[in-house]
């Protein structure tokens, strides 16, 4: 049982909007969205070298920047798993990143399993 086009567009237009909202301050300081956003075992390898688990960033809240997002692609895995890459633009530290994010679906919530950032050139 396959993934069909037109639900494939529609989880990217979710899971882009799922990347857009933890890159917003708004929820990257509330610990309530985070908890409903990121699976219990989420953890990631940020680009300062850092690795986070769930209650570090539920508890201690996500540093505060000005970032963009462009180029976001879904790359299915599974029926309920799904890698999404980007780049995103830090403002704030004028850096830019790659990221990679895997996403899975519980029941009916699509949460985040892993992230990655890489410190990439322009």
């Amino acid at each position: 049982m396959g993934v069909g086009i037109m639900e494939v567009r529609e989880i990217k237009k979710q899971l882009l909007h799922f990347e857009e909202e933890l890159l917003s301050p708004q929820v990257r300081k509330n610990s309530s969205s985070l908890n409903v956003l990121l699976e219990d075992d989420f953890f990631e390898f940020g680009s300062s070298g850092t690795i986070w688990r769930k209650k570090d960033v539920v508890e201690g809240g996500l540093s505060i920047s000005e970032m963009t997002l462009s180029g976001f692609e879904i790359h299915p895995l599974a029926e309920d798993v799904i890698l999404a890459t980007y780049r995103v633009h830090n403002k704030t530290k004028n850096q830019h990143t790659l990221r990679s994010s895997i996403w899975r679906k519980n029941e009916d919530q699509w949460q985040l399993f892993f992230h990655q950032g890489t410190l990439a050139k322009q």
